[in-house]
């Protein structure tokens, strides 16, 4: 008990300090200063999507040409997108991992890397053999491997300055997510929340690739870096201290240890409050009646000091998950008027299908609204508690193992998975790639065992009855007021991150294919659309070379979504339930990971 007391003071003395001393990192910040460039797998820090650039506009989108194209020469999903810097293009690929350096004047390969990765990591990869990208700073690129190696290259060579193991892939813990640049340190999450694996998010030293910190979503305290008496939470209307053991308090006896609460999405800055902002995944099982409270702190915003990893707030979205609306969507950081007061927001688009608009600084609730009509599992966020209200019909719980629960909306895999969404400044928009799919979701007992997939539910998924779209739409949102302003929709999910530009247009791919273009002010305004070789899963980017401006897209089907094509699955409950729920895709598409670049003519 005694030496919780210190714990306390080092940790509030840290969160305290340094803010005063805050910087970003001088050499990402440099790039992403440069609209030419794409230096990061968003753009810049705040997850905004948006580009300077205006080149390519509104008049003359419908114009756009192939410039080139590159195959990567792997077949499963192709998410995230190249990085560039100067003359340089660096490209990832899914598992093997692969990584091309492009010189753009020509398109020739200067390097490329492919890591001897063991393909027993391939069968721990839930949702199929996808990574999110690379990061850049200081005249390295890092990657974030399946097998869970963080590795540097030297950006000119190839070759590796350093790697350090980020997690074990025989108990499950393998990665997916593109690793992040904030300061001098580079930040990596970890996947595995199907396997029981307990998730964690980790600051390396971005030049000899030492552990800084690691903050566990659940557990202890000190393990978490929660100061119960300074870390913040939403409670009865307003901030307050979380409390000490406020997470072993919501599990029973040592269930956090295999809790999940994992931590394979996107992270993004605020370099003035020296906060990183990221969102946890599903608890572990998916069978609720094995894991009875709150599961704290999995499907958590977490708001983290950088030099410590010490966390300033966090508010849990899904209390007690019982659907798997793993929390993990990126969050946008926008300064924007709420409910007509001005604020350093952050928006949040979840797999629960509410959209929640926070104050980025303090972790005040400011907005949850659903962000598709369709949702059914709960009536609305209780303001003053901010928790769902769940509708008992919908509760997996209420009906216990071995009952089918039918008609939940949306499907596990969300109204919006992890496809970023974008937000422009002119219009004060944010642009949502959505889903409209629904599910039936039977919850069984299962025993936990190291190394082996701890789900225990079955789940049947289909397109959601008397949609507004198709199986997607893409939306424009206003979170100040929490409503959609437009919608267009589609005929599958929109399953891809899109993109902004000050030419006042905005973009996306679709899971058939298609890179569309639409009018920003009117989305319903489609002026370009091109199908590129297989389904879009990837995310939309731009730069400037030679005084011409580019946009491309990685096109290659699979992630969840595509899991049955990419995996060869057959069954509709294979694939965690989405065999069955895009069994039309293979209509439409095919295998193929490619990435298509455009430009104008000349």
């Amino acid at each position: 008990m005694r030496r919780s007391v210190p714990w306390r003071q080092c940790v509030a003395a840290l969160l305290f300090a340094v803010p005063a001393l805050a910087h970003a990192n001088a050499d990402v910040e440099k790039n992403i200063a440069d609209p030419k460039n794409w230096a990061m797998q968003a753009g810049d820090m705040y997850n905004q999507r948006y580009s300077k650039l205006r080149q390519i506009n509104a008049g003359n989108v419908g114009k756009l040409q192939v410039a080139w194209t590159f195959s990567t020469g792997v077949l499963r999903g192709h998410e995230g997108s190249p990085l560039v810097i100067g003359d340089m293009m660096y490209l990832h690929s899914p598992f093997p991992n692969k990584v091309f350096a492009i010189d753009l004047n020509d398109q020739k390969i200067v390097w490329k890397y492919e890591p001897k990765q063991d393909p027993a990591v391939i069968p721990q990869m839930c949702c199929d053999t996808v990574n999110r990208g690379l990061a850049y700073a200081e005249g390295k690129v890092f990657l974030q491997q399946a097998d869970s190696m963080l590795v540097a290259l030297d950006a000119k060579t190839g070759k590796v300055v350093w790697s350090v193991k980020n997690g074990d892939p025989k108990v499950g813990a393998v990665n997916t997510n593109a690793p992040h640049v904030f300061k001098d340190k580079v930040i990596t999450g970890i996947s595995g929340g199907e396997w029981g694996v307990r998730g964690y998010i980790t600051a390396y030293d971005i030049n000899t690739g030492r552990q800084v910190w690691r903050g566990y979503s659940t557990g202890p305290d000190n393990e978490m870096l929660l100061d119960p008496e300074k870390t913040m939470t939403w409670t009865d209307g307003r901030m307050a201290p979380v409390g000490r053991d406020s997470s072993l308090k919501t599990w029973q006896g040592d269930q956090w240890k295999i809790g999940g609460g994992t931590t394979w999405g996107w992270f993004s800055y605020d370099k003035a409050a020296n906060l990183m902002y990221y969102g946890t995944g599903n608890p572990s099982t998916w069978n609720p009646a094995q894991r009875p409270g709150d599961n704290k702190w999995s499907m958590t915003i977490f708001a983290r000091d950088v030099d410590t990893g010490v966390a300033k707030w966090v508010y849990q979205m899904t209390p007690y998950d019982e659907w798997d609306f793993d929390g993990i969507n990126e969050m946008i950081l926008a300064d924007i008027d709420v409910k007509g007061r001005p604020r350093k927001a952050l928006v949040h688009f979840d797999r629960n299908g509410f959209a929640y608009t926070l104050d980025r600084i303090t972790g005040e609730l400011l907005v949850a609204e659903k962000f598709d009509p369709a949702v059914n599992w709960a009536t609305h966020v209780d303001m003053k508690t901010g928790r769902p209200q769940v509708v008992k019909k919908y509760s997996t719980a209420a009906g216990g193992p071995d009952v089918n629960t039918k008609g939940i909306c949306p499907a596990a895999l969300g109204s919006k998975d992890q496809q970023p969404a974008s937000f422009d400044p002119n219009t004060k928009l944010f642009y949502v790639p959505t889903n409209h799919v629904c599910m039936d979701y039977e919850p069984f007992k299962v025993e936990y065992t190291a190394g082996q997939p701890y789900v225990g539910a079955t789940l049947s998924m289909y397109p959601a009855p008397n949609s507004h779209g198709g199986m997607g739409n893409y939306i424009a949102w206003d979170a100040g007021t929490g409503k959609i302003v437009q919608s267009k929709p589609e005929k599958f999910s929109v399953w891809s991150g899109s993109l902004n530009t000050a030419g006042g247009i905005s973009c996306y791919g679709t899971l058939e294919g298609y890179m569309k273009c639409v009018d920003a002010k009117n989305i319903s305004k489609e002026l370009f659309k091109f199908k590129t070789p297989s389904g879009i899963i990837g995310n939309v980017f731009t730069y400037e070379h030679k005084g011409k401006q580019y946009m491309g897209v990685f096109s290659g089907i699979g992630g969840w979504a595509g899991i049955g094509m990419a995996a060869g699955l057959e069954k509709d409950t294979d694939g965690l339930g989405a065999v069955g729920g895009y069994r039309e895709l293979n209509k439409y598409t095919e295998l193929g990971g490619s990435l298509t670049v455009f430009t104008l003519p000349n």
